[in-house]
């Protein structure tokens, strides 16, 4: 972002945990960010805060099914975790086209489990930076892993300029509902 030329604006889209990526980029670079889309993506806001929404993502991974909290990266690190082909399977690629979960199934890496803390300190919004955005959620109506109640509870508390649902996307909406997915982006860039 911050190599982006003066004159250019971005719209970031962010996916699950990459809405606190799009989040904090949105509080640093208020002026180089014309939009932000959270597709089925955590969005905290000065309503409802990081680590509220993190908290959230946790207990919809940990310990469900054969995913696994382990220390890949070695015992004095945090901690990190996997999820499993099973949790996979019919949480996260549940209305998703068969290749598309068992690709997935072969490229699954473990993630960095941040502490709450962390996030807390990290990810703090203003209302006058990150408020000044105009946002875009779309709600994944079949999700497991981020529930329609609490995509809905996100809108409500921190309420986006757009919400679209999609009907039969399951988490990974960019594999379920290609299309759909593809649509609303290009009309959200063209506003």
């Amino acid at each position: 972002m911050t190599s982006l030329p003066a004159h250019k604006n971005v719209v970031l889209v962010g996916h699950s945990i990459g809405g606190l990526a799009i989040s904090k980029a949105m509080e640093l670079f208020p002026e180089k960010i014309s939009g932000a889309v959270f597709v089925a993506g955590l969005m905290p806001g000065p309503n409802i805060n990081a680590s509220t929404v993190y908290i959230e993502l946790c207990n919809a991974v940990v310990s469900k099914l054969d995913n696994r909290v382990i220390y890949g990266k070695g015992p004095s690190n945090p901690p990190t975790f996997i999820l499993g082909p099973k949790y996979l399977a019919s949480n996260v690629y549940q209305q998703s086209p068969i290749q598309d979960l068992a690709l997935a199934t072969t490229l699954v890496r473990e993630i960095f489990f941040y502490s709450v803390e962390d996030v807390s300190k990290e990810i703090i919004l203003s209302r006058k930076k990150y408020g000044s955005i105009r946002r875009a959620f779309v709600v994944t109506l079949e999700d497991k892993l981020l529930k329609k109640e609490f995509q809905q509870l996100m809108t409500e508390r921190n309420p986006p300029d757009e919400v679209k649902e999609i009907q039969g996307a399951d988490h990974m909406v960019m594999m379920s509902k290609p299309h759909e997915l593809f649509k609303f982006l290009l009309r959200f860039a063209d506003k």
